[in-house]
């Protein structure tokens, strides 16, 4: 089995099924913040002064380079403890994460069953496109560095979501698709939740309100939609969306 680290909840690091480091086991605080950092982007080395950036900030204090050195050598010798082996490389002022070739990382796992599952959806294999969604919606749903607050951290924050709300999506495609149509509901909810100004989440929903009977519920999306794009972007629904409503009001669809 292949090196498994996790970013999404507590750090983590698995080799063959074993844990081999908690979050606890990392040198502090910043040293978790340097790990995370340069874990999530694995593939590209960096500036020193991205680090010093990461745990710093705009005021780094004047020991700021030696304190650096001293984080990345306690991750070093962290990192020997993984038995396929991983370091931190360094040269010419600019660090990265060796990591060994099958080693899994949980936010390309989010975003390769993403892909995998928005595939199998297409092809019409309902049994991989839930199977992958699933996987893709699991990972996404874990919070990233949950105490800490940065652009870095909030850029990754958002690949999550978005990874979600996908995911979300298909799932409840596959439902629609399949005739389980109590799990494409729940689904469908929880994209509007997680993304409430998109219309295109509330037709999809209204939609499966109707095919299930209920086009009063399909009635009552439409009027929540409506509230928030005035509330929140000061707009109307858009004529496709309005015309839905409207044949609903008509008993034109059901």
């Amino acid at each position: 089995m292949a090196t498994r680290i996790y970013l999404t909840g507590r750090l983590a690091i698995e080799h063959d099924g074993t844990l081999i480091l908690d979050e606890a086991a990392f040198p502090g605080r910043q040293g978790r913040l340097v790990f995370a950092f340069l874990a999530a982007d694995a593939h590209r080395t960096v500036r020193r002064a991205e680090l010093t950036d990461v745990l710093w900030g705009d005021s780094p204090p004047r020991e700021a380079d030696t304190t650096l050195s001293a984080v990345l050598s306690r991750l070093r010798g962290l990192l020997r403890r993984i038995p396929s082996g991983a370091d931190l490389a360094g040269q010419n002022g600019a660090v990265g994460l060796r990591l060994p070739a099958d080693t899994w990382l949980d936010l390309e796992g989010a975003a390769n069953a993403l892909d995998e599952a928005e595939g199998a959806q297409r092809r019409g294999d309902h049994a991989a496109a839930w199977s992958h969604a699933n996987i893709a919606a699991v990972i996404a749903r874990r919070s990233f560095l949950p105490l800490e607050e940065a652009p870095w951290i909030e850029r990754q924050r958002q690949r999550l979501s978005s990874i979600l709300i996908r995911g979300l999506r298909c799932l409840s495609a596959v439902g629609a698709e399949t005739g389980d149509l109590v799990s494409a509901v729940q689904y469908a909810i929880q994209v509007v939740e997680l993304d409430p100004l998109r219309e295109s989440a509330y037709q999809h929903l209204m939609k499966l309100h109707l095919r299930t009977g209920d086009a009063a519920q399909a009635l009552r999306v439409f009027a929540t939609c409506r509230q928030r794009l005035r509330d929140e972007l000061g707009a109307s629904p858009s004529p496709e969306i309005a015309q839905l409503h409207l044949s609903i009001l008509r008993g034109e669809v059901s």
